[in-house]
């Protein structure tokens, strides 16, 4: 993907943010009891017990050699001693929607990269470098206290700079890189820190005698493009100097709001938990309405005391505004969600989605 150079590098303040260890983390926050050990996330295929795929592990478990994409088998025998989970995409979804709200409250502009991290642009909301510093630390912060979670934050001119800054220091970093700093930076590292040089790429740069982006932006235009053809020749040139001009999107229509809280006390009281979901259900829609954004879907949250993550939704026909609308469904939805499982609630949550810009959308009443 080609990068285009131009002076709007000098003009732009970009962070972004990338979870540490996301979805490990996120169940250490479910259960404490594991903090400390290894966590490896496993995406079981079912043939057999242990068949299937490490899907990622803290940073305890790397320790031992265990990384994404390795059997569970193989994983089991480098870390007997690990906690081993299946991948719950609900709760790590949740959990995701909490990030992503704090993150929209300090940035101009949001794009999501994927469950665990976010471009965010500053441009026009800090001055300078040094204002954007102090905010992501206060963006840290608010993570960690209103999610219970760390994560770790690059900025940068542009999102190609800012994505490698946040990997620099994990976890729990903070690296903030400044126009005339970028070469300094990008020099020592490895080709692979760049997003896009993959495995091939890296190995014919290799044979190169091309090991870091220092090295890589000393060779010529005519020979990247030689041995990589033009269009992924003038990207490796333009990353090497650390030039991007790609904008931060709002990707619409894929995108979700949700709020989940923690019960007093581990209940099936329909009463109780109502409560929570209409509370829910209020903030999800002062969400909307700071987006001015209308939904579609509408799903149920259930935390239970097993640790599973459970969820019912559903979808309507047409895009809808209103908080009736989401405060029916979601309490309808957790009254049927009791009905089919047994278990006490600890957590609860309301998520819309199939997210749209609101244009003359109805109101539940209207159809």
């Amino acid at each position: 993907m080609p990068l285009i150079a131009n002076k709007k590098d000098l003009s732009r303040i970009i962070l972004h943010a990338d979870m540490d260890y996301f979805f490990a983390q996120c169940e250490e926050r479910e259960q404490p009891e594991i903090k400390g050990k290894p966590v490896v996330i496993c995406v079981y295929s079912g043939r057999s017990k242990d068949s299937g795929a490490v899907s990622t592990s803290n940073y305890e478990a790397r320790k031992f050699g265990i990384k994404a994409g390795m059997p569970i088998v193989r994983a089991k025998k480098l870390a007997p001693e690990a906690v081993f989970l299946p991948v719950n995409m609900e709760l790590y979804h949740g959990i995701s929607d909490e990030v992503m709200e704090i993150l929209r409250e300090y940035s101009g502009t949001l794009e999501q990269e994927s469950v665990d991290e976010a471009f965010c642009d500053l441009t026009g909301k800090v001055t300078d470098f040094e204002e954007a510093k102090m905010l992501a630390a206060s963006i840290k912060e608010e993570i960690k206290q209103k999610v219970g979670l760390t994560c770790s934050i690059g900025v940068g001119p542009n999102k190609l700079v800012a994505k490698i800054a946040s990997d620099y220091r994990k976890p729990d970093g903070l690296t903030v890189v400044k126009p005339d700093e970028v070469k300094q930076f990008l020099a020592p590292l490895k080709i692979t820190d760049l997003a896009g040089v993959g495995k091939k790429t890296g190995e014919r740069l290799n044979e190169l005698g091309v090991k870091t982006i220092g090295e890589m932006a000393k060779l010529s235009t005519d020979d990247l493009i030689r041995e990589f053809g033009k269009a992924k020749g003038l990207w490796l040139e333009q990353a090497s100097q650390g030039i991007d001009d790609s904008p931060v999107i709002e990707r619409e229509g894929t995108g979700q709001i949700g709020r989940i809280s923690t019960l007093r006390e581990d209940t099936r009281d329909l009463t109780v938990i109502l409560d929570a979901v209409y509370s829910l259900s209020e903030d999800v829609y002062k969400k909307l309405e700071a987006r001015n954004l209308s939904f579609k879907s509408v799903s149920f949250v259930g935390i239970s005391t097993d640790f599973k993550t459970r969820t019912k939704s559903h979808t309507l026909d047409a895009p809808v505004r209103d908080l009736d609308t989401i405060r029916t469904i979601a309490g309808n939805l957790a009254k049927a969600f009791l009905d089919e499982n047994h278990l006490p609630l600890r957590r609860v949550g309301v998520r819309v989605s199939n997210l749209a810009g609101r244009k003359g959308q109805r109101t539940l009443g209207e159809f």
